[in-house]
C-alpha cells in the first residue's frame, strides 16, 4: 500500500517507519523544515529504540521517504494517518487545531476517494468534526477511521510490530477491511483486531492511560500510607501483583508519572466528562494525588536538611519522564529540580540520554553531565528520578569517595534499603524503611 503519514513526531514515525518495515510505501510528512532535513539524512530527531536502524533500512529500500509536501503526500496516498500532537489547552482540552487545519488541507488538495485515520489521542466526536472539515472542502468521497495508538515510549517499536490490540473504530466495512490487511502482518500469530465504533474506540484511548495512571497514584497512595505505619510498599507490591486479577504492571512507587500523555490526556477525559455534565470522580483524584506526589521527595530532602536547602549541592540521576526515552515533557525530575533550585540548591544532574532535551529546558541553571559519577562530585545527596538499568548497580565505594554527605533519595526505590546500611549510606525511598547507619 501508499500511505501517507502526517506528523514525524514520536508516533508519526514509529507508525510510518513500522509500515514500510512491512513492505508498504510510506511519505512521513511535518511542516518542521529542518526536523525533515534532518530525516532525509536519516538522522532521528528523538530517542527511541530500535528505530533508528529501521528508519535508516527501509529509506534505504525506499520504501520510506521524508517532504514538507502535503499535497504531493495526498496525492501518492490512497490512506493517510494523521499522526499529529493534541497538547492540552489552558482548560485542559484537547488542541485540535492541529488536526483540523491538516483535515482542512487534505480536503482542499486530495483529487480522489482517500482514507483518513486518525491515529492522534483525540477526544470523542473528533473524527465526526474531522468528517466535516473535509467535507466542507470536497465533494469526493472519503473515509474518517479512528485508530488510537497505544505504544510506550521506550518499547514503541515492539509495541507497533507486536500489539496486545488494534482498535479500529468505523462503520464502514469497506474501511475496516482495508485497516485489517494492513495491520494482519503484525497480528500472524493470533488476530487482536477490535473493530468498533469511532466514539468507542477514541474513549477507549483515553480510559486505557487512565487506568494505568489510576494503578500509579493507587501505588502510591498505598507507599505514602507505609512510611506512615511502619509497612514496605515493596512487600505490599508483591502481594498485590501476585493475584491475576490485578497483576504486577504499573504498581511501582515514586515521584509520579509524566511524560506527554498520562496527564495531558486525564485532563482531556475530565473535560470531555465535564461538557456533559458528568463528574469523573476516579480521574479526578488520580491527577490530583499525582501533582502532589510529584513534590514528596522535595519535602523529604527538606526535611532531611531542616529546611536549608540554600547552598546544598544535590546530585540528579535522570531526568527523562521514564527509561529508554530522552522524553522530559511532564517528567517529575523538572518539577523537582525547579523546586530545588528556587530553594537555593545547587543542582547537577545526568541522564543517559535526555541531557540535551533536559537542558534546553532549563538552561545554564543546571549543570548537566555526561557521566553520572562526575554528577557525584561534592554533592551533599543524591536524588534518583528516573529508573534506568545503569543506575542499579553502581559503584557505591566511588559514590561515596565523591559525594560529600553519603545520602540518598531514592525516587524509584530502585536500591534495597538493606544494601543501602551496608555500604553505609542514608536512604530515603518511598513507602520504604529509612536507613541512618549513624543511628543519629
Amino acid at each position: 500500500m501508499h500511505i501517507a503519514v502526517i506528523g514525524a513526531g514520536y508516533v508519526g514515525l514509529v507508525v510510518g517507519t513500522c509500515f514500510a518495515e512491512s513492505g508498504n510505501h510510506v511519505v512521513c510528512v511535518d511542516i518542521d523544515s529542518r526536523r525533515v532535513r534532518k530525516l532525509q539524512r536519516g538522522v532521528l530527531p528523538i530517542y527511541e529504540p530500535g528505530l533508528q536502524e529501521l528508519l535508516v533500512r527501509n529509506m534505504r529500500e525506499k520504501r520510506l521517504s521524508f517532504t514538507k509536501s502535503l499535497e504531493k503526500a495526498v496525492d501518492d496516498s490512497p490512506l493517510i494517518f494523521i499522526a499529529l500532537p493534541t497538547p492540552a489547552s489552558r482548560d485542559g482540552r484537547a488542541d485540535l487545531k492541529g488536526v483540523l487545519d491538516v483535515s482542512r488541507r487534505i480536503g482542499k488538495v486530495m483529487k480522489e476517494s482517500k482514507t483518513i485515520v486518525l491515529k492522534s489521542t483525540v477526544p470523542v466526536g473528533t473524527c465526526d468534526r474531522v468528517r466535516k472539515a473535509i467535507a466542507a472542502q470536497t465533494s469526493l468521497e472519503f473515509d474518517v477511521i479512528a485508530n488510537p495508538e497505544f505504544l510506550k515510549q521506550g518499547a514503541a517499536v515492539n509495541d507497533f510490530l507486536s500489539p496486545d490490540r488494534v482498535v479500529v473504530g468505523t462503520r464502514n466495512e469497506r474501511a475496516a477491511q482495508l485497516l485489517h490487511e494492513l495491520y494482519k502482518p503484525f497480528m500472524r500469530t493470533r488476530d487482536r483486531f477490535l473493530l468498533m465504533d469511532e466514539r468507542s474506540a477514541e474513549l477507549t484511548k483515553y480510559a486505557a492511560n487512565s487506568i494505568l495512571a489510576t494503578k500509579i497514584s493507587f501505588i502510591n497512595e498505598i507507599a505514602n500510607l507505609c512510611d506512615r505505619v511502619g509497612a514496605d510498599v515493596d512487600m505490599v507490591r508483591r502481594g498485590l501483583g501476585a493475584d491475576p486479577r490485578i497483576g504486577p504492571q504499573f504498581l511501582f512507587p515514586g515521584v509520579g508519572f509524566g511524560g506527554s500523555c498520562f496527564a495531558k490526556d486525564l485532563r482531556a477525559l475530565l473535560k470531555t466528562a465535564a461538557d456533559v455534565g458528568f463528574n469523573l470522580k476516579i480521574p479526578q483524584a488520580v491527577r490530583e494525588i499525582n501533582e502532589w506526589q510529584r513534590f514528596l521527595l522535595f519535602d523529604k530532602m527538606r526535611k532531611h536538611f531542616r529546611g536549608r536547602l540554600k547552598g546544598k549541592t544535590i546530585a540528579i540521576w535522570g531526568l527523562a519522564f521514564k527509561p529508554r526515552t530522552d522524553d522530559v515533557r511532564e517528567a517529575p525530575a523538572i518539577a523537582i529540580i525547579q523546586k530545588l533550585l528556587s530553594a537555593g540548591a545547587v543542582v547537577q544532574a545526568h541522564d543517559p540520554a535526555a541531557n540535551k532535551s533536559a537542558q534546553r529546558l532549563l538552561g545554564s541553571k543546571v549543570k548537566i553531565f555526561d557521566n553520572g559519577y562526575r554528577a557525584l562530585k561534592g554533592a551533599h545527596a543524591l536524588a534518583v528520578l528516573t529508573e534506568w538499568n545503569e543506575f542499579r548497580y553502581p559503584d557505591f565505594l566511588r559514590m561515596k569517595a565523591l559525594m560529600r554527605r553519603p545520602v540518598i533519595f531514592d525516587g524509584r526505590n530502585i536500591y534495597e534499603p538493606g544494601l543501602m546500611r551496608e555500604h553505609g549510606f542514608t536512604y530515603f525511598g518511598v513507602g520504604r524503611p529509612e536507613v541512618n547507619p549513624s543511628g543519629g
